[in-house]
């Protein structure tokens, strides 16, 4: 199994409102775990949080820490990622994806080109981000000892070209995951320079952690939309959310349940941010494709057949995530 993963893995690698806080009462999604005391479902004890930070994750479903990542780390980050968009340093495993309205023009060479890079688990360079002590002691208190990188991405949103296409959809991670339980996984989201809704800063709906994994797919965008980009069927764009105002270094850690995404980047620069999901070493690998997670496991799958030439059923959505996380911290309960 791990060989032909790697095979497919191999393929795929050469493609590419207002601001207030607001309480939301939703049903909650699955079964939650509880800290000793049955107070908190989010969290788990830490003296690395205090019990305001605490309580504000398992009220909004993010926090946001101030300064995590040095400047020094974030721009060895910036000239890594330079230097793979010039090709001078070739990563297996690596995708790098161009921004609709980049692919439909002429090709740019370089880092105009490329609005994300994802699964860098392979770059030793890239990957360190995973591993920060300072990092890990925040998933920590969400995912508890045992801690598996699980998708990484280095996102290099483009000035939009006027068709919109530089924004993201609201939308759920969770919707890309198959592996449970939800309230045992986090994003780690650090920003490599201030970022803001002028530059197509993150928009959050704090409090939709509560609520259940809901049915995603590609918005009819008139300017397109970016490949895998879905977006949260029939939502209400009135509802009430957050712009996160960020400087270089600070780092929002959010639920998978979370609803956000990130509007346009209106300026004339790329907006650079750093990211990792994380899990619980005791995770869960399950079966979505008949679940409302089947059109983004039929998508993936469909890539891989087209690519590789691979029957559809020889490989396992699950499995590919399984042998592309990481081990980072404590221990993976799935070896």
């Amino acid at each position: 199994m791990a060989d032909r993963l790697q095979t497919v893995l191999g393929h795929l690698a050469k493609e590419h409102g207002p601001k207030r806080i607001v309480n939301f009462s939703s049903a909650s999604a699955g079964t939650h775990t509880y800290d000793s005391t049955g107070i908190f479902q989010y969290t788990l004890d830490s003296p690395k949080l205090s019990t305001e930070q605490r309580t504000f994750y398992e009220d909004n479903g993010f926090l946001v820490i101030k300064k995590l990542v040095s400047k020094e780390n974030l721009d060895k980050y910036r000239e890594r990622f330079e230097r793979i968009c010039k090709k001078e340093i070739q990563v297996p495993g690596l995708i790098v994806m161009r921004d609709v309205a980049i692919a439909k023009s002429e090709f740019v060479a370089g880092e105009k080109a490329v609005t994300k890079i994802q699964d860098f688990q392979n770059d030793e360079v890239l990957f360190e981000y995973c591993t920060l002590p300072e990092v890990l002691d925040y998933v920590e208190c969400f995912t508890g000892p045992n801690i598996l990188a699980m998708h990484t991405m280095l996102i290099n949103k483009p000035p939009d070209p006027g068709k919109k296409s530089s924004r993201h959809p609201l939308h759920q991670d969770l919707h890309y995951f198959p592996f449970r339980p939800a309230n045992r996984i986090v994003c780690s989201w650090t920003a490599m320079q201030k970022i803001n809704r002028q530059n197509g800063g993150l928009v959050v709906i704090p409090g939709t952690h509560k609520g259940q994994l809901l049915e995603h797919e590609y918005p009819k965008w008139e300017g397109g939309v970016n490949k895998m980009y879905h977006g949260i069927r029939d939502f209400d764009p009135n509802s009430a959310r957050v712009h996160l105002d960020m400087e270089e270094g600070d780092t929002v850690f959010f639920h998978p349940i979370l609803i956000h995404g990130s509007g346009m980047n209106k300026t004339d620069g790329f907006r650079k941010s750093i990211s990792s999901h994380f899990s619980t070493g005791d995770c869960e690998y399950i079966d979505v494709s008949k679940s409302t997670q089947g059109i983004i496991a039929d998508e993936v799958l469909d890539l891989v057949v087209k690519r590789v030439g691979v029957k559809k059923d020889e490989v396992d959505y699950q499995d590919i995530w399984r042998y592309k996380s990481r081990l980072v911290r404590g221990v993976d309960q799935n070896q």
